[in-house]
């Protein structure tokens, strides 16, 4: 009986790992506003995915930023139209507010010590919405038009913690600055 036992815990202990590795990728993610996308990637860095829709006709993109993140930090995409790191990234960042109340909105990245308050970006951005569960924040938006083509330089961070209001700085090695690729958006 004992032996029996022990295979069926490992049996269980197998399973559990496999549901645990293959929930937080991006293929077959269902989201809870019920929102479907065409197209997704799973980041190679910050347990992150990107979910989006081109639209020819507009030249935007409907996008769904997902990271792993606890409730007192902080997760940001940004696409940068001028180059291909942090410095010049137009960015859409999210986190609680000090009510534990999801927060989200535009700001440009002008230095490596960026301000991080609410500011207009170089191109449009509307429908803003941010949710948490699971120790999981997304971002959701539509971005554009675009003015580069369907192939964008993209850069994704994450931060512990935020102070008044604002995303405090991320870590300055390892994963926080991997987090940047480029994106064929009509893929």
């Amino acid at each position: 009986m004992a032996v029996t036992s022990r295979i069926m815990l490992i049996i269980c202990i197998i399973t559990s790992l496999f549901y645990i590795s293959t929930a937080q990728t991006c293929s077959g993610y269902t989201f809870s506003t019920d929102e479907v996308f065409n197209s997704c990637i799973n980041l190679p860095v910050l347990q992150a995915h990107l979910h989006w829709n081109y639209i020819p006709s507009t030249r935007s993109i409907h996008i769904a930023y997902r990271a792993t993140q606890t409730s007192t930090g902080w997760i940001a995409w940004a696409i940068n139209p001028t180059g291909t790191g942090m410095v010049g990234s137009q960015a859409i960042v999210a986190f609680h507010n000090s009510s534990g109340i999801m927060t989200v909105y535009t700001t440009p990245i002008t230095s490596y010590t960026p301000s991080m308050k609410p500011e207009t970006l170089s191109f449009p951005v509307s429908n803003l919405s941010a949710m948490y569960a699971n120790n999981e924040m997304t971002i959701l938006a539509v971005v554009g038009p675009l003015q580069n083509g369907t192939t964008v330089n993209h850069v994704w961070q994450s931060g512990s913690s935020v102070s008044n209001g604002i995303p405090q700085i991320h870590p300055t090695s390892g994963s926080n600055v991997q987090s940047k690729g480029s994106l064929d958006l009509s893929k």
